[in-house]
């Protein structure tokens, strides 16, 4: 087949819809399948595939690194219209998602939409009254949904609360996939080498976006608790994000500078090192849909505690391979100092983590469900045009 992805976020901006859309495409080059991205442009973007096509962008106000696409060119409305694409694949419900829509039913092809975000728990990014974007965003998300020949959403939780919302489309369950070659338990002395890290203190690893809504504020008050009673513990925070100075400073107020190492952005391909060096993962957001990172670190062999919330309780099995706590600073801090003393527990976990992200997250499984939607998708189109 001949696909069209059309996403909102793309390399090198780095966060989870993009690794999930850059998974989803060597996932399906890898079956012999030709796919097409089509993205903003995001800054100097030097693509070495000349399937990756960039719409016009501007900065997004509240949120710079972020490119906002301008869904609109002639350009590359010929070009889709020559590749003659046979799925169209969006990423998103607004900019280039009603693009992918337009271009899909004007030639009389499927529709499929991932329900990535929770859109509504992103409402701070724009400068208007909180409730009004909050509700806009689950109407405009739901519509685009109902009006796709198929939906994928990440976790079971989300499939429910569309299908209360009303979305008669057919919706799949499918979380991203994980590379299991790549995202495997390793040598944790040299990883650690690797990163600059002792060898022997306890490290706790949280990997993601240095943002509000991924409650990192959480994180670092529970590390306080943590860094009470363990005297050599470790907090290594992977990522970047437009709190990230903030957290810095809020690291220092704590008396925490010595004992929070903020490694910065990493490449995907860069992040399993960083598990391997961890002895567990912290993980406080409640507005994910599935946790990508949560399964690189189950794939990892990594126990994780986190909040207890849709997106994060189908990837952490509590007491199999992690623990779920309530969303305060002090339960979490519980939990990661309750594992980090008992190693037998622990390493019960890593061995049921592995296993767990081999039978759930395996990549190979997301494109086969993948594919087999694409096919469901088609049939429907072809039904609607008869």
């Amino acid at each position: 087949m001949r696909v069209a992805l059309f996403t909102n976020n793309y390399l090198p901006f780095c966060g989870g819809v993009t690794i999930s859309v850059e998974t989803l495409r060597r996932g399906l080059e890898a079956r012999g399948h030709e796919v097409w991205v089509l993205a903003p442009t995001f800054g100097d973007s030097r693509d070495r595939s000349p399937r990756v096509v960039r719409y016009p962008s501007i900065p997004a106000a509240t949120y710079p690194t972020f490119a906002l696409a301008i869904p609109y060119s002639r350009r590359i409305t010929r070009l889709v219209r020559t590749l003659d694409f046979d799925v169209f694949h969006a990423h998103h419900p607004f900019l280039l998602g009603p693009v992918a829509r337009r271009l899909a039913h004007r030639q009389g092809r499927p529709l499929v939409f991932t329900y990535h975000t929770r859109y509504e728990k992103y409402a701070h990014y724009v400068p208007l009254k909180q409730s009004l974007v909050e509700a806009f965003a689950v109407r405009l998300s739901t519509r685009f949904a109902s009006r796709a020949d198929a939906v994928i959403a990440p976790s079971a939780v989300l499939r429910e609360e569309l299908e209360a919302r009303g979305v008669g489309a057919p919706i799949a369950v499918i979380p991203t996939g994980v590379d299991l070659a790549r995202f495997r338990p390793g040598d944790q002395a040299a990883a650690r080498r690797t990163l600059g890290l002792p060898p022997r203190d306890p490290v706790v690893l949280y990997v993601g976006r240095l943002d509000r809504e991924k409650s990192i504020d959480r994180l670092l008050f529970a590390f306080e608790r943590v860094a009470g009673t363990l005297r050599r513990a470790r907090l290594v925070l992977v990522g970047d994000g437009t709190e990230a100075s903030r957290l810095r400073q809020l690291a220092v107020a704590l008396a925490l500078a010595d004992r929070v190492d903020f490694l910065g952005p990493r490449e995907h391909e860069a992040l399993a090192v960083c598990y391997q060096a961890a002895d567990l993962f912290l993980f406080a957001s409640e507005t994910e849909t599935q946790g990508l990172v949560l399964a690189e670190a189950a794939a990892s062999g990594l126990p994780a505690v986190a909040v207890s919330a849709p997106g994060c309780d189908e990837v952490v099995k509590d007491g199999e391979t992690g623990v779920l706590t309530k969303n305060d600073a002090a339960a979490l801090a519980e939990g990661v100092i309750g594992l980090l003393l008992d190693g037998e527990r622990r390493s019960r976990m890593v061995r049921r983590a592995r296993e767990v992200a081999e039978s759930l997250f395996d990549v190979r499984l997301q494109i086969d469900r993948t594919l087999a939607v694409y096919a469901e998708a088609t049939a429907r189109a072809r039904g609607r045009l008869r």
